[in-house]
């Protein structure tokens, strides 16, 4: 029995599934997880001493590899004065401009301790400016566990959400109306229905959560047409998407406004955080300064500012790594769709910025629907055969593959042609 085996088998006695995030469980793709003990670079290596190029990278924040030294140099200096004060300090205020200076269209910024809490809080700040109740999501679009996140679709574009997960209430799934992820008319119809009624349309940029989907042209700024028609916020979750397509996030990429955007990890360099942001009179509607509360005793902790400083400082610094890791996720897209062609397999690859996904299907992948129609069966024996050559895949059809600016013109050789005798297995 390997190390990881071992580790595994003790977990499942005291954490439910043996994990403390469900994906990690690898139920979607078979077998037992591989226990991570490091990380350097594009690499990682597990338990038992196996090594593998990473394509997850944390779920996305670690845009410039594992172990950055200069990261690690700031949380070095940053911790040995103190881990936690529960008390404003420099680095907070250092972060706020460092984000306000490189995110269009922002003004404050909160921090939180995760994207789910940022999300949940946007969500509340957008109900409390415009005194409305609802909010409209998209089927396939996950924005953190909070319990009006967490609906399923119902039976068309008018029905109200209903729960998705045991535990979370009716009453507080009511709220959340679902439309189709690239359909403008299904967002239109739910407004209509609900007159003055919707504070927000909430919406993945990219939606990195079904894999990887694409806004059609003119998607995004058509919802952002619509919330001004209506007179509901645009809320951009780029808890994936920030710092990562772009300096500026999807505001930047795509050149559309939103009036709140949310963060994720990327901006703790892979440590717990998350933020969100705005103009300065919707942010001081928030607690102290206005009636919509939210607080956090972690929020804005040391350690974590000074890493996601060091990260955003170097990307700032070498705006050149957002073409290098496109150019890399290019090289991937392209090799995948050559070994599918050359193997007769079904497979679709949808590709913007560094994210990239593969598709077992011949269906075009615009939306959830169009997502479901992969092979799972297919995509678990491929993530077992890239496994078994080096490769780390994100265990689950519906996530997104990370390239990060680590990753070597050797590394990227390597996963095609593992990617090429995998699908040749299939």
């Amino acid at each position: 029995m390997t190390r990881s085996e071992q580790l595994f088998e003790r977990a499942v006695k005291v954490l439910p599934g043996g994990v403390n995030s469900p994906v990690r469980a690898f139920r979607a793709v078979g077998g037992k997880p591989r226990f991570i003990v490091k990380g350097l670079g594009s690499h990682i290596l597990d338990e038992d001493g196996l090594e593998y190029i990473d394509y997850v990278g944390s779920w996305g924040p670690m845009v410039l590899g594992h172990s950055h030294p200069d990261i690690l140099k700031a949380v070095y200096d940053r911790m040995v004065n103190g881990l936690s004060f529960g008390a404003p300090t420099a680095l907070e205020v250092e972060m706020a401009e460092k984000i306000v200076s490189m995110v269009p269209n922002i003004e404050m910024v909160r921090m939180v301790n995760s994207g789910t809490e940022a999300v949940m809080s946007a969500l509340r700040l957008a109900r409390g400016a415009t005194g409305r109740d609802k909010i409209i999501k998209f089927e396939g679009c996950y924005h953190g566990h909070s319990d009006a996140m967490l609906v399923g679709a119902g039976s068309g574009a008018l029905t109200q959400g209903e729960p998705d997960s045991k535990g979370v209430t009716k009453g507080a799934a009511r709220d959340t109306l679902m439309a189709q992820y690239n359909d403008l008319a299904s967002v239109e119809c739910l407004l209509d229905a609900n007159p003055g009624e919707v504070a927000a349309v909430i919406v993945e940029p990219v939606a990195a959560n079904m894999g990887v989907v694409p806004p059609k042209d003119g998607f995004l700024q058509g919802l952002r047409n619509l919330c001004d028609k209506y007179g509901a916020l645009l809320i951009f979750d780029e808890v994936i998407t920030g710092f990562r397509l772009a300096a500026g996030g999807a505001q930047e990429y795509f050149g559309v406004r939103a009036d709140l955007v949310t963060f994720g990890k990327i901006i703790g360099g892979g440590m717990p955080v998350g933020a969100y942001a705005g103009s300065r009179s919707l942010m001081e509607q928030v607690a102290p300064c206005g009636s919509v509360y939210q607080a956090g005793t972690l929020s804005g902790n040391p350690v974590a500012m000074a890493a996601g400083l060091a990260q955003l400082q170097i990307l700032t610094d070498h705006p050149e790594i957002y073409t290098v890791m496109e150019t890399s996720a290019q090289y991937l897209t392209n090799h995948l769709r050559m070994s599918a062609e050359k193997h007769g397999v079904n497979m679709r690859v949808n590709q913007v910025g560094s994210l990239l996904c593969p598709y077992f299907t011949d269906t075009p992948v615009d939306c959830f629907t169009a997502a479901k129609t992969s092979d799972t069966e297919k995509y678990a024996k491929y993530f077992n055969q890239m496994l078994l050559r080096g490769v780390y895949l994100a265990p689950s059809q519906f996530e997104a593959m990370f390239v990060s600016s680590a990753h070597t013109q050797k590394d990227l050789q390597f996963t095609a042609q593992a990617a090429e005798e995998s699908l040749a297995v299939l």
